[in-house]
């Protein structure tokens, strides 16, 4: 498996990540935990070293499923997690954002213990409170690496400017916020901030929450338990207005012998030698194709085929609804 660096922190990683979040929340029923623990310590065999999940996704239930399955390979693996949502006083949409210097030194003993580790390879804000100055965030994390817990730091859906003051107090390792052929707003100002400062960017959704590998058509339904049901851009309607963009990445694949998975993720590999995605899934041969997607090469011309057949297209419908928009950091 080829190794990428995190911008200029150290932090070297498998090219392809492991999203965890889906084995427990989000998409549906949880898996079964056996499963899951195959799945991830198999992706492991395969050299995967890059593992996400946070206290959120489930609550709980991640952090304790991917510390018990990595626990035998702790030393082989990179864990991030992430801090940041008043889990105990408020649910769903409504979580509310903390992160006060008290609240991060609570809960990272949680997540501690359910990672049975005694350090965090990477632990990122997941949201900005904006009740909480991000110098008393990035200072708080700086305290909690030199007392050798967390080694790096990384923050979560930031702005430009809260990322620059967090980096002035303490040097980010890398940013994490979605970013896709489906969703390229980072391009404008932050992809630009962090190759200005050397932090490295982990993508999520890099598969447009499954829309981009083509096996979401306008057919599917989506149960209460996913949250893909309460997302506009995935209405019957947008899913049918957006499907150009699946043509198009589908066009590509059947020239390079590929499926729309690994184009959309060697695409995100080409913006950059500091970009991880973090695809996501439940199925073991969706890890080995999406691993696949490094031996994928894009020419120039490639990208510039498909940049110019996305861009003449608008994207139709947000990507969040209002309450979790409303937590997004501009």
């Amino acid at each position: 498996m080829e190794k990428r660096q995190l911008g200029r922190s150290g932090l070297e990683v498998s090219a392809i990540g492991l999203g965890c979040m889906g084995m427990s929340a989000a998409y549906g029923a949880a898996m079964d935990r056996k499963e899951a623990i195959t799945l991830i310590r198999s992706a492991v065999d395969r050299g995967i070293t890059f593992f996400d999940t946070a206290e959120v996704y489930g609550p709980y239930a991640n952090e304790e499923l991917v510390g018990e399955a990595l626990r035998p390979v702790r030393e082989q693996v990179v864990i991030a997690t992430k801090f940041g949502f008043d889990i105990e006083n408020s649910g769903g949409f409504a979580r509310k954002p903390v992160s006060q210097p008290a609240h991060i030194r609570k809960v990272i003993e949680g997540s501690l213990k359910r990672l049975q580790t005694d350090y965090i390879d990477l632990y990122y804000q997941h949201r900005v409170d904006p009740d909480t100055p991000i110098e008393d965030v990035a200072g708080t994390i700086k305290e909690l690496i030199g007392e050798g817990k967390v080694r790096h730091f990384g923050m979560s859906e930031a702005g430009a400017a809260t990322i620059r003051r967090a980096h002035a107090v303490q040097p980010l390792a890398a940013l994490q916020s979605e970013y896709s052929l489906w969703f390229r707003n980072p391009e404008t100002d932050i992809l630009p901030l962090l190759e200005e400062l050397g932090i490295g960017f982990v993508p999520f959704a890099p598969l447009g929450k499954g829309f981009l590998t083509g096996k979401v058509d306008r057919s599917q339904t989506f149960g209460d338990d996913d949250f893909r049901s309460q997302q506009p851009r995935f209405s019957a309607e947008n899913r049918a207005a957006n499907q150009v963009f699946v043509d198009v990445i589908n066009g590509v694949a059947t020239s390079k012998n590929a499926t729309a998975a690994q184009v959309a993720l060697a695409w995100l590999l080409a913006q950059k030698p500091w970009i991880v995605p973090i695809p996501g899934t439940t199925k073991l041969h969706r890890v080995d194709e999406n691993i696949a997607s490094t031996d994928i090469l894009l020419s120039d011309d490639d990208i510039a085929a498909i940049d110019a057949a996305v861009s003449a297209v608008a994207i139709t419908g947000n990507r969040y609804n209002d309450a979790h928009a409303a937590r997004i950091d501009r």
